[in-house]
């Protein structure tokens, strides 16, 4: 069983960049889908950006860009580059794992959580 801790997240300003990284321990993060999704105040948590196994990517279509999602496998880790980040993105950010087959985009599909890191953006 992998067991996965977020890290990176802070207060920036608008336009600022952050990276996030979900460290894995316990089995190596390359043998897993891994996801990344948000959770602002009173908002249903979403998808952000997924990897597979297979090192494809996977973005959220409301990002146009700005992020980019990879794996750091000397870390055991997968990090998320933010880039331009606006007061939007401002959310809990959790990673996730999953080693079955299933969508990236469902938070329902994934069975190993982080316990999330704060991003907040601020104007």
């Amino acid at each position: 069983q992998v067991r996965l801790v977020e890290s990176g997240g802070k207060l920036v300003l608008t336009g600022g960049s952050l990276r996030l990284s979900c460290a894995a321990s316990g089995r190596p993060a390359s043998a897993y889908d891994v996801g990344w999704f948000r959770q602002a105040p009173g908002k249903e948590r979403e998808f952000v950006a997924a990897i597979s196994r297979r090192n494809n990517s996977f973005y959220a279509d409301y990002l146009e860009g700005r992020f980019a999602i990879f794996r750091d496998n000397g870390k055991n880790s997968v990090l998320l580059q933010m880039n331009n980040l606006k007061p939007e993105d401002t959310a809990v950010y959790y990673c996730a794992a999953d080693d079955r087959p299933g969508s990236y985009y469902r938070a329902s599909d994934y069975d190993y959580w982080g316990q999330g890191t704060q991003v907040t953006v601020s104007s």
